[in-house]
């Protein structure tokens, strides 16, 4: 089971969000304290994520529900598959409902998408995400990538240098910036710095960072790139990373390929509650 410390943050807000002071008004008039049992319906194909978090939300809204999934995290679904049972009062259930789905449906898209890009690149390259997360759920999102076969590229601005086109500009070169780096943090720090030509490229083998991000190159620049550092760090190529880009790219030699869309670009998997039959 995935936990971090906003987990519980992040449902109780957005129960406030869906309940409100009054609460669930419909189910509370129509149902007193009925037992019933329901049954979560995949209605997509892909990567299950986040049903430990389904059944977070659904005791919190009461401690008394049960639910007895029949997949985990990371594995494969399919339309029609029964995901979980849940047992408990029908109005406890209702009011959770809406909310413990959005929150698997977000991290099951985030995994299904990972997962699409690994196959396409059939292992020939490794699968970043970035930081264009929705705010506040950056550690679930992440936590979905894995599932879906990626890796996690930096978790904040706090964990691995990443010197990017506005520092190098604003530093005045490549060189500048990382001096300053090494000045202020010494070997602290993974550096990865951020290049948009080989003139940038050569500057920053120069100063013998540890990896290299070839951002918004062509395939023909980015196959000339690679060859131009060779075994002299890692290489991550980035920017415009579609999936329909995916293998021309990877045929360029890279080591990773990161790509915002993992994260900010995905349609929502599709699951639906229901009373069980």
């Amino acid at each position: 089971m995935f936990r971090h410390s906003n987990t519980g943050l992040l449902i109780d807000i957005a129960l406030k969000e869906d309940l409100g002071n009054e609460g669930d008004i419909t189910s509370d008039a129509i149902f007193e304290k009925e037992e019933q049992l329901f049954i979560l319906v995949s209605k997509d194909n892909g990567i299950l994520c986040g049903i430990d978090i389904f059944a977070s939300v659904m005791r919190r809204v009461d401690e008394n529900i049960r639910v007895a999934s029949f997949f985990d995290d990371a594995d494969p679904v399919t339309s029609g598959d029964i995901i979980a049972e849940i047992s408990g009062n029908v109005r406890s259930v209702l009011r959770a409902e809406r909310t413990a789905i959005n929150f698997v449906s977000l991290l099951s898209a985030t995994a299904t998408k990972t997962s699409h890009f690994v196959k396409e690149t059939a292992g020939r390259v490794i699968i970043l995400d970035t930081r264009k997360t929705i705010p506040g759920f950056r550690e679930l999102q992440k936590y979905a990538v894995r599932c879906g076969g990626g890796r996690n590229h930096r978790m904040g601005l706090y964990d691995m240098v990443m010197i990017k086109d506005n520092h190098i500009d604003a530093a005045g070169g490549i060189s500048n910036a990382v001096n300053k780096i090494r000045e202020k943090w010494g070997k602290r720090y993974f550096i990865e710095v951020e290049t948009r030509n080989l003139d940038e490229i050569r500057e920053a083998l120069v100063c013998e960072v540890d990896r290299i991000m070839l951002d918004n190159m062509d395939n023909s620049m980015m196959k000339e790139a690679v060859r131009l550092i060779g075994r002299k760090c890692e290489t991550e190529a980035s920017g415009n990373m579609t999936h329909d880009r995916l293998t021309s790219a990877a045929s360029t030699g890279v080591g990773y390929i990161s790509a915002g869309a993992l994260t900010s670009s995905i349609k929502s998997f599709d699951f639906s509650l229901k009373k069980k039959p």
